[in-house]
């Protein structure tokens, strides 16, 4: 199987390109959020405020981790405060979300109205360590290791779990 090499930013005709199962490799810059950071993004969205800081959603690409001095893994997407950030996100431009674990239906939904894709990525921080050029805070450095970073990767593996309405999870 051909792995699809994708460049950050990521446009319209990637995702068009994109089916479940796709073996990708992304290239360029990720933004790093979870459950701590993804809900205040959100309301940066809702309140016509996410100017406050220094972050471009369109095309981009968002991690569902934290980022330590252990490395980088996936967290659970299903995770209310996660999950509930992607339709938000997508609608703002965000193209592709990465995490591990199913998404829901409507989620599934959102995610094909909003022209972007879920990925799942192996639970190998290792692995994603190695692929990372460069890391800083990009926002809401209180949080920690939660805090939104963003890093830049060269090689960084995921599989194509739901694009255009189709999830490799199941039949909605």
């Amino acid at each position: 199987m051909q792995v699809v090499q994708i460049q950050t930013p990521i446009n319209e005709d990637v995702i068009k390109s994109l089916s479940i199962g796709d073996q990708i490799e992304i290239n360029g810059k990720i933004l790093c959020g979870r459950d701590a950071v993804l809900p205040k993004i959100v309301d940066l969205i809702q309140t016509d405020t996410l100017n406050t800081i220094d972050v471009s959603l369109k095309g981009a690409v968002i991690f569902h981790t934290a980022v330590s001095p252990a490395g980088i893994g996936p967290t659970t997407s299903n995770k209310v405060e996660i999950e509930s950030s992607i339709p938000v996100l997508s609608k703002a431009g965000v193209k592709l979300h990465l995490g591990k674990g199913a998404v829901c239906a409507d989620t599934v939904l959102a995610l094909q109205e909003y022209h972007s894709a879920f990925a799942v990525t192996p639970p190998t921080s290792a692995l994603f360590t190695d692929k990372m050029i460069s890391i800083k805070v990009v926002a809401f450095p209180e949080e920690g290791m939660e805090a939104l970073y963003e890093i830049e990767v060269k090689g960084f593996p995921a599989i194509i779990a739901s694009v255009h309405g189709k999830t490799i999870f199941s039949d909605y």
